[in-house]
C-alpha cells in the first residue's frame, strides 16, 4: 500500500506563488493529497488543487494572467466598489477594495462555489476578529471561505461570513500543518512568510512597516508551534526578496523559486526510501 500524503500551503501573499512549484512536484511524483490545508494565498493554491487543478494548469493560469499587467489592473478596476457609499463604508485607499469582488475576478473558473464539489477535503483558516480565535472553513460556500483567509488587515476589509468578522488566516496560523494531523502517513508544510528583507535605503511607508511587522508575528508562530510538533517535510522556498503585494514578478519569483521542486522531491524519497515509512492502520 502507497503512503499517503497532506499538505499546508501557508499564507505570504505573492510569495506563495512559489506554492506553485510544491503542487507540480507532487504531480510529477504522481502524489495526491487525501487532505490539504491553507492559510491566504496558500488557502487559494489549496483550492485550486483541491478542485483537480494540475501544478501545470495553476503554473499557466498565473503566468498567463499575472504577467500581463494590463489584464491585472483591468480586473482590479471592475473589482472596485460598485457604488460612493460602499467606497466609503470601506474608508479611502486600498482596504475600500471588497476582496470577495477581487477573487471572484481572478480565480480561475475550475474552482467550485462550494467545498463539497472539491475533489480533496480543503481546511480553510480565517481569524474570527471579534471571537479573537482560530476559525476553520471547511464546508459551505468556498469564495467567502477564501476571502475571509486571505483578508490582509489595511489592504483588504474584513469579510462578513456566518454572522462573524474574518480576518487574514495567517494571523492565527500562518502554515496550519496542525489542522492535518492523524489524516495521511505523512504531513507537507509550506512556509513561504519568509522575513522582511532589506532593500535600498529609504524610508518605509506605514504599509510596509505593518506589513513587516506582521512577517516577524507570524514568523514567531511558526517557531512556537515548532517547539510543539513538526510536519514530516518542511519546505521554505527562498522567497525573502519578495514583497506581499509582488504578484507582478510572478516569471522572477517562480524562477528564482524552482529549486524547491527538487527539495521536495528528495524530501519525499528519504521519507519512503531511508527507512522512515510508517504506515497508518
Amino acid at each position: 500500500m502507497s503512503p499517503t500524503f497532506a499538505v499546508a500551503f501557508g499564507g505570504g501573499g505573492a510569495r506563495g506563488l512559489a506554492h506553485i512549484h510544491v503542487i507540480e512536484a507532487l504531480d510529477e511524483l504522481g502524489i495526491q493529497p487525501v487532505a490539504i490545508a491553507g492559510s491566504s494565498i496558500g488557502a487559494i493554491m489549496g483550492a485550486g488543487m483541491a478542485a483537480g487543478m494540475s501544478g501545470r494548469d495553476i503554473h499557466h493560469y498565473a503566468s498567463s494572467l499575472l504577467g500581463r499587467r494590463a489584464e491585472v489592473a483591468s480586473r482590479i478596476w471592475r473589482a472596485r466598489p460598485g457604488t460612493f457609499l460602499e467606497a466609503w463604508q470601506g474608508g479611502l485607499g486600498l482596504s475600500q477594495f471588497n476582496i470577495e469582488r477581487i477573487l471572484k475576478s481572478f480565480l480561475p473558473d475550475a474552482i467550485p462555489d462550494r467545498f463539497e464539489e472539491l475533489q480533496i477535503p480543503l481546511k480553510v483558516t480565517g481569524t474570527d476578529f471579534y471571537g479573537r480565535k482560530l476559525a476553520v472553513f471547511e464546508d459551505g460556500d468556498l469564495l467567502s471561505a477564501l476571502a475571509a483567509s486571505s483578508a490582509i488587515p489595511a489592504i483588504f476589509r474584513p469579510v462578513r461570513r456566518g454572522g462573524g468578522l474574518f480576518i487574514d488566516g495567517g494571523i492565527y496560523n500562518p502554515v496550519p500543518y496542525d489542522l492535518l494531523t492523524g489524516l495521511a502517513d505523512f504531513v507537507i508544510a509550506v512556509d513561504v512568510v519568509a522575513a522582511p528583507a532589506m532593500r535600498a535605503r529609504r524610508k518605509l511607508s506605514s504599509i510596509e512597516l505593518m506589513l513587516g511587522a506582521t512577517q516577524l508575528m507570524m514568523q514567531s508562530i511558526i517557531s512556537g508551534k515548532l517547539e510543539h510538533s513538526r510536519p514530516d517535510i518542511l519546505l521554505r522556498p527562498p522567497v525573502s526578496g519578495y514583497k506581499v503585494l509582488d504578484f507582478l514578478k510572478v516569471e522572477a519569483l517562480l524562477t528564482e523559486t524552482v529549486v524547491i521542486k527538487d527539495e521536495l522531491k528528495r524530501a519525499v524519497d528519504r521519507l519512503i526510501n531511508g527507512g522512515q515509512l510508517r504506515l497508518r492502520a
